[in-house]
C-alpha cells in the first residue's frame, strides 16, 4: 500500500477506535499490510504530530496506540468539557504504587507494607479498573492476588510495566511519604525469596468502566494525578 494512504487509513482507525488500538487489530483490518510497514507508518505519524505543533499527538500506551491532546492544552480542554481531571487520594496512590511494583501481591502483603487496613482502598482501585484480581496465591487460605490493568498503563501514559519509573525517578516526582513506601516495597522485594506463582482464576468478575481512563482524541488530563 502507498505510504501516505496507509498513514491516512491508520489515522482514521485511531480516531474512530475510541480506545487504545493494538497493532494486531490494525493489521487484522488492513489484512495484507505487513506489521513492519504499519509500525513504520505509526512512527512517521507520531513524528508528524510532534514536528507540526498539532492539537493532537499519537502516543504508544498500554500495548497499543492512542490519539490524545497535548498536556499543555489540558486547561482549555477541561474548560470546554467543564470537567476536572480524575484524582487519586494519597491512600489510593500509595496502594496502587505498591501493587504496581510488587505485583502479583495479596491484600495482607499490601497491609503489611502500609500498616493499615486496605480493603476499602483495594475495592476502589478495582472499581476504577486500575487493578484486577490476577488469581490466587499457592499458600494457606489461597488468598487472591492483585496486579495492575491495561487501564493503569493508559491512565499513567505507560507503554508497559517496564516503563515504570525507577526509585530515583519516583523520588523526584512524589512526596517523601510515598517515597518511603516505595523504598519499603523495594526493600521487601530484595530480601524476600521468590514467591510461589499465582494460579489464574477460572473467570474474572466483570468490572465497571474506569472513570480515570483516558478519552482518546479528547484530553490527556487523565495521565496526571496527585
Amino acid at each position: 500500500m502507498e505510504e501516505e494512504r496507509l498513514k491516512a487509513i491508520l489515522e482514521s482507525l485511531l480516531f474512530a477506535a475510541g480506545e487504545t488500538l493494538p497493532v494486531a487489530r490494525m493489521q487484522a483490518v488492513l489484512e495484507n499490510v505487513p506489521r513492519d510497514e504499519i509500525k513504520q507508518a505509526l512512527a512517521d505519524l507520531t513524528l508528524s504530530y510532534v514536528n507540526g505543533s498539532r492539537g493532537i499527538v499519537l502516543e504508544e500506551v498500554a500495548g497499543g496506540y492512542q490519539l490524545r491532546t497535548p498536556r499543555e492544552h489540558s486547561y482549555y480542554v477541561r474548560k470546554l468539557l467543564a470537567a476536572k481531571p480524575p484524582r487519586l487520594s494519597r491512600p489510593l496512590l500509595e496502594t496502587l504504587a505498591i501493587v504496581a511494583y510488587r505485583q502479583p501481591i495479596t491484600r495482607p502483603e499490601i497491609e503489611q507494607l502500609r500498616g493499615v487496613d486496605s480493603g476499602g482502598v483495594i475495592d476502589t482501585l478495582l472499581e476504577r479498573r486500575l487493578i484486577r484480581v490476577a488469581g490466587r496465591k499457592d499458600a494457606p487460605g489461597r488468598p487472591m492476588v492483585y496486579s495492575t490493568t491495561p487501564e493503569f498503563l493508559e491512565v499513567f501514559s505507560l507503554k508497559d510495566l517496564s516503563s515504570l519509573p525507577d526509585l530515583e525517578e519516583f523520588r523526584a516526582l512524589q512526596p517523601a511519604e510515598e517515597v518511603a513506601v516505595i523504598e519499603a516495597v523495594e526493600g521487601e522485594a530484595a530480601e524476600s525469596q521468590p514467591e510461589p506463582s499465582a494460579e489464574p482464576l477460572d473467570s474474572a468478575p466483570a468490572e465497571p468502566d474506569a472513570p480515570g481512563a483516558s478519552d482518546p482524541a479528547r484530553s490527556d488530563d487523565s495521565s496526571s494525578h496527585d
